[in-house]
């Protein structure tokens, strides 16, 4: 009989679950270190021109640049009032999308991580400035894992509250964009030069990915895989292929030890090995779950 024995869609089964990683990196070094590449930026209300008021520790960005996509990305909703700017249902656009006060609120995302009233605050005058940290994506992968982010610098400490708030002596001093690995201090009460240019750093969080498992439903019919394929079964040279007499009576029940899973063209992509040997049955179903994580 044939050692193989094809699946059906029903005997699949997909699930996917997040994991997480832990990463946490030391010293401006580490920061800008080729696996890590964890950039800082400060952000200026100032006039943009080109090749002046540069910043960035990785790569070189425009002040002006930096503070007027921060704004423009994250806070466009909040100019006008911390908890967002209201909404006047009189301003209707041709689209039927509520423009709000001034044309600002609810045209933008700003990349909220509940539906929770939101409190971001942002300086809009003349030379304010905020400091941003980026976190690469081949890092924090799907998203930083809320309430994992840890910040120190020159002493001061900056946690997140799991709810997209930076944290500094108890006071929201920032906004953290999980899934962006965009971290923003707008409270001039700190330090922002030292936030972003200081070599005495370190910076903690975790990622999170999402993982498939896919669960393979492998049932033998009583009638099947009868034959066993282990060498110590052949009487005499291997050549001859003749079993011992106690191997072919109806009730020979073999033992199964490995599952192999081949891919349409009969190619072995897995290899599954039991715990111990499952013997199998000649009146019963017998099925062996293999689970394999991508």
């Amino acid at each position: 009989m044939s050692a193989f024995k094809s699946l059906i869609t029903s005997d699949v089964i997909l699930t996917p679950f997040k994991v997480n990683k832990s990463f946490a990196f030391q010293g401006a070094s580490a920061f800008t270190a080729s696996n890590a590449g964890i950039d800082r930026f400060l952000g200026k209300n100032i006039t943009y021109i080109s090749g002046s008021d540069t910043t960035g520790q990785i790569t070189t960005q425009s002040q002006a640049l930096i503070y007027n996509s921060t704004k423009q990305l994250y806070y466009t909703n909040y100019l006008s009032g911390s908890n967002g700017s209201p909404v006047l249902t009189s301003s209707i656009g041709i689209d039927g999308v509520l423009t709000g006060q001034n044309g600002i609120q609810p045209s933008y995302e700003n990349y909220l991580p509940n539906t929770l009233l939101a409190n971001r605050y942002f300086p809009t005058s003349s030379g304010d400035e905020i400091g941003i940290v980026s976190i690469p994506s081949n890092i924090f992968g799907e998203n930083i894992k809320p309430g994992t982010f840890i910040y120190e610098t020159e002493g001061i400490s900056y946690t997140d509250n799991g709810e997209g708030a930076l944290i500094s002596a108890s006071l929201k001093v920032g906004d953290i964009i999980y899934e962006h690995g965009i971290i923003t201090l707008t409270s001039a009460s700190n330090n922002i030069n030292s936030f972003t240019t200081s070599s005495n750093i370190t910076c903690s969080f975790q990622s999170t990915i999402t993982i498939y498992e896919s669960q393979y439903k492998c049932t033998l019919n009583p009638n099947e895989f009868t034959y066993t394929q282990n060498p110590s079964a052949i009487s005499g040279s291997s050549n001859s292929g003749i079993v011992y007499d106690f191997l072919t009576g109806s009730y020979f029940q073999p033992y199964i030890t490995t599952v192999g899973l081949y891919n349409n063209a009969n190619q072995l992509v897995a290899v599954g090995k039991l715990s111990q040997p499952l013997q199998s049955s000649n009146v019963t179903d017998t099925t062996i779950l293999v689970n394999l994580d991508l």
